[in-house]
């Protein structure tokens, strides 16, 4: 019963957040900077929850960085996901077995 209710809770709490917006707002954004606001807060937050993640993976900070740049550098040259995962884990293997 209590994985049950648990389970119920956690589907509410996902729900609401995508229906109150069509709810409250029935005609179109007008304001700017909140249009700029909603379209840049999933990048933040996905950045706010996996750079944390990515230092304290490997264990060794230097190959996170290297790592991390790999990836930065990939992605800011238009690579595809799977090059830019590829790379950084290539990046940081590379970086542990030469250090």
């Amino acid at each position: 019963m209590r994985v049950f209710v648990c389970v119920l809770l956690m589907a509410l709490v996902t729900y609401i957040p995508r229906v109150l917006p069509i709810t409250l707002l029935k005609r179109q954004l007008q304001s700017r900077f909140l249009k700029s606001f909603l379209y840049y807060v999933p990048y933040a937050v996905l950045a706010a929850l996996t750079f944390p993640g990515i230092f304290w993976a490997t264990g060794d900070i230097t190959g996170a960085a290297v790592g991390t740049a790999t990836a930065i550098i990939l992605a800011l040259c238009d690579k595809g996901l799977v090059v830019v995962a590829v790379g950084a884990i290539v990046a940081v293997f590379l970086t542990g077995v030469l250090l």
